[in-house]
């Protein structure tokens, strides 16, 4: 199994700690650099980078780790648009760009920013549409096209059909397991291999060597992540979220269960972004142990 991080562009993410974030990343032997692509936090009045800029920015100061939104919303950009964006940063990054799209959720923050937010019928059908269009556009470039989401009706289907690779946010090997059953239908009603479709999932993680080291992250961790902040007790709290929490013998357990279960590849969400140590302690006690 491989691993990547996953940074929250919105919330709070300046450039400094971007572009920490990612040569540590390259540094340490992560796979994966990710970026949520949002307007607005769900939880506080935070404001971050836009993640295309953002990606634009690694791509040229990175050489290894493969870049890539986790997921751009398929109704905050025309497809020319994306295609284009997507052509210059296959071309910036040398071919290590992914794109990820989905299908959006946030209704809210479409209506703040002034952007519709149509029926899920209606997105999926955009979305679809909007993958031709990107493909016919990029012409002899092949770059990899991610689809997040886990909907049996909505999202899998376009999965089937369309993506290099397929992510869902959970750390259930339960949950997983029927969304990959899923999929793997939709794949044979259609004459595709299953196999040709990378699996990844998206969770948190809170990690630490002992007690200690844990009580102290889980404190920060309140202060960093708004869900958490009232929480009495932040460990359980974050795992009854669907993050991977525990000592790395423990996070390595539950990475483990998933990749038996068949993810490729786990992008754990870094929300603390100056908690370097925590990414020290993943690449060193469990990235080996699952690799």
């Amino acid at each position: 199994m491989k691993l990547g991080i996953l940074v929250e562009a919105e919330e709070g993410l300046d450039w400094d700690g971007w572009r920490r974030v990612c040569r540590k990343a390259e540094r340490l032997g992560f796979e994966s650099v990710w970026i949520s692509d949002h307007f607005l936090s769900p939880w506080a009045e935070r404001h971050g980078l836009d993640a295309w800029m953002a990606l634009a920015v690694a791509a040229a100061e990175t050489s290894r780790v493969v870049l890539g939104p986790l997921v751009s919303p398929i109704t905050f950009r025309e497809p020319a648009m994306l295609a284009r964006m997507t052509e210059s940063l296959h071309d910036l990054s040398q071919g290590r760009f992914v794109l990820g799209l989905g299908l959006g959720w946030n209704a809210a923050e479409h209506a703040a920013a002034g952007i519709a937010f149509p029926p899920v019928a209606e997105r999926r059908r955009r979305l679809e549409d909007s993958v031709h269009l990107i493909r016919h556009n990029l012409g002899e470039r092949r770059v990899p096209l991610l689809i997040g989401g886990g909907g049996p009706r909505s999202t899998l289907p376009v999965v089937a059909r369309d993506a290099d690779h397929w992510n869902m946010t959970t750390s259930s090997v339960e949950v997983y397991g029927q969304r990959r059953e899923q999929l793997a239908a939709r794949c044979h009603a259609i004459g595709r291999d299953p196999s040709q479709i990378r699996h990844s999932v998206a969770v948190g993680y809170l990690v630490g060597r002992d007690t200690t080291e844990l009580g102290v992250r889980c404190e920060r961790m309140r202060h960093v992540f708004p869900p958490l902040a009232e929480a009495t007790n932040v460990l359980e709290a974050a795992r009854q979220m669907g993050w991977v929490v525990g000592t790395p013998e423990t996070i390595v357990e539950q990475l483990l269960s998933l990749e038996a279960a068949g993810v490729d590849l786990a992008i754990l969400g870094h929300y603390d972004l100056t908690d370097d140590q925590s990414l020290e302690v993943i690449a060193n006690d469990v990235m080996p142990a699952v690799a």
